[in-house]
């Protein structure tokens, strides 16, 4: 490429890229969300290279995917190569979450992580408690 043919290409994409940034800063939206930092994936002193790598991804790449479907994904544990999770919100009910834990979140921990086995899904007591409540 020449400098001649990088400014002409800069000159056609900076109108769009400029009328982008001031149609978000009219929206009014925030630039930040306030939002409190996850305590579930927080690095502790106890968590090792793996589990860290293990928070990192699901920090950054699983549990965005999930949340664009209404649900969300909590890390619970690491145990002999498992990898303990709650789904939340349109997980728990959808049909198919079983299969996005094993087919989706599974590979893709174990693409990253060659110590990963498996993932398998953690029902917490208070979750059985609102199930029962739900079906009365």
């Amino acid at each position: 490429f020449s400098q001649e043919s990088e400014d002409l290409d800069w000159n056609l994409l900076k109108p769009d890229i400029y009328a982008t940034i001031m149609d978000f800063f009219a929206s009014g939206l925030p630039v930040v969300t306030e939002e409190a930092p996850r305590t579930d994936t927080a690095a502790s002193e106890e968590d090792d290279e793996v589990v860290l790598m293990i928070k990192e991804l699901l920090d950054t790449r699983i549990r965005p995917t999930v949340q664009e479907d209404g649900g969300d994904v909590i890390y619970k544990g690491f145990e002999d190569g498992i990898v303990q999770l709650k789904l939340q919100g349109s997980c728990t009910s959808c049909p198919s979450s079983i299969i996005t834990l094993k087919n989706g979140i599974q590979n893709m921990l174990q693409f990253y992580i060659p110590e990963v086995e498996g993932v398998e899904q953690v029902v917490d007591d208070d979750d059985d408690v609102e199930k029962e409540a739900n079906s009365t």
